[in-house]
């Protein structure tokens, strides 16, 4: 016998899953799923009946959600909540140069404290630089010992 309590915690369920497209967090999506899964959990005769609908319900919704990526017209419905803007030079955007890997082995001064990310001088030229953990004092020596991508990994010099 399905009771108002119940058919509250369906709806409620619903409402939540309803409003995670529109708040994005992951915070009402849960709490849409547990209060769903709870009220359609109370309506099984059993235990077993209960964790099957509930299984069943989430491969549904699981499918629902994977089709609607596939259809236009839905998909055109979560295009809207995408971010589809591209950044481009002609745009002023400029990517970071990946010539850093002629810094290996170079030596240079801190010029800000690294703790342990900071910045660092070699030959006057100024990179974002980053120890392998431990915190450099403004005006050390330091030597660049590996370069990551745009990452430039520095070790304090003795």
């Amino acid at each position: 016998m399905v009771t108002g309590g119940v058919v509250a915690l369906v709806i409620l369920g619903l409402s939540f899953l309803f409003l995670e497209i529109f708040i994005p967090g992951g915070i009402l999506g849960i709490a849409g799923l547990v209060l769903l899964s709870a009220g359609i959990f109370l309506t099984a005769e059993s235990a077993l009946h209960g964790v099957a609908y509930v299984c069943t319900m989430l491969l549904i919704l699981g499918i629902l959600v994977a089709l609607s990526f596939r259809f236009p017209r839905t998909r055109r419905f979560w295009q809207r909540f995408s971010l589809n803007a591209k950044q481009s030079n002609q745009e002023g955007y400029v990517a970071p140069t990946v010539d850093l890997e002629s810094y290996v082995g170079c030596e240079g001064v801190a010029i800000s404290p690294l703790r342990p990310a900071g910045t660092a001088d070699f030959s006057g030229k100024r990179l974002d630089v980053v120890t392998e953990g431990g915190f450099i004092d403004t005006h050390s020596p330091v030597k660049v010992i590996a370069v990551e991508g745009t990452r430039v990994v520095v070790r304090q010099m003795s």
